[in-house]
């Protein structure tokens, strides 16, 4: 059985591992998340908390460290500049759509807050599991860290799918933020980046054309639910 040991970025060095056992972990964890995302209601439910539990436990049972899995204070003000550069994007966004009468702006900032603050939390999640769990397995897996960052974004995107603007979007998204997070090695900056760019998205497209971010079966059933203005923050569908 072949193994692999990988430097930490944070210095020392990481368990050596079997890359079955990597390999096998990305494909429960995959399983799990998409099988929450095609599963209709009310099982659906009941799957996320599995799924959160499973995903848990193989954090757990292969746990590496916070600062392998970019959870440390080095290269945050480093990499702030992301968030910075997030920010900007976000702001110009608004601007186009305030002009094109897109701009979905909350009642105030109470309002604001009941809107997108789980959302915010569910972005830091998502580059957790982008970068702290997929991409650290790939880099074991995959000669050449490009290459390891590609098939890891390559699978945030497809969990995007069928919806025709997310998938792109993420894809752009996931590889940037993995070519960024192996140069910094910090998921916080990354993670209040994805937030602002998450909350502008769902501020300023409108919802037949990203069908309120939604994904799996809730894109499908868009037309049952056009009522509903709010980003689902936890990947729920319906």
């Amino acid at each position: 059985m072949a193994e692999a040991a990988v430097s930490s970025s944070a210095g020392g060095v990481i368990r050596g591992r079997s890359k079955r056992r990597d390999l096998a972990e990305i494909a429960v964890a995959y399983g799990l998340i998409l099988a929450v995302i095609w599963t209709p209601r009310p099982w659906q439910s009941i799957l996320w908390w599995v799924a959160a539990a499973g995903v848990l436990a193989l954090i757990s049972a292969s746990f590496e460290g916070f600062a392998a899995m970019g959870l440390r204070r080095e290269n945050f003000l480093r990499s702030l500049w992301i968030a910075g550069a997030a920010l900007l994007v976000a702001g110009a966004a608004m601007i186009v759509a305030a002009h094109f009468h897109t701009l979905k702006l909350p009642a105030g900032p109470l309002a604001f807050l009941e809107t997108y603050c789980a959302y915010a939390v569910w972005a830091g999640v998502q580059q957790f599991l982008l970068q702290g769990f997929f991409l650290l397995r790939f880099l074991r897996l995959i000669r050449g860290a490009r290459l390891a960052a590609l098939a890891a974004t390559g699978l945030f995107a497809l969990a995007h799918m069928p919806s025709v603007f997310l998938v792109p979007a993420t894809f752009v998204w996931g590889l940037a933020t993995c070519l960024l997070f192996l140069r910094y090695r910090n998921l916080y900056a990354l993670a209040l980046a994805h937030a602002i760019l998450g909350v502008a998205v769902a501020m300023t497209i409108p919802g037949p054309v990203d069908h309120n971010m939604r994904v799996g079966l809730g894109y499908l059933h868009y037309s049952q639910h056009r009522h509903a203005h709010r980003p689902n923050p936890l990947l729920k569908p319906e």
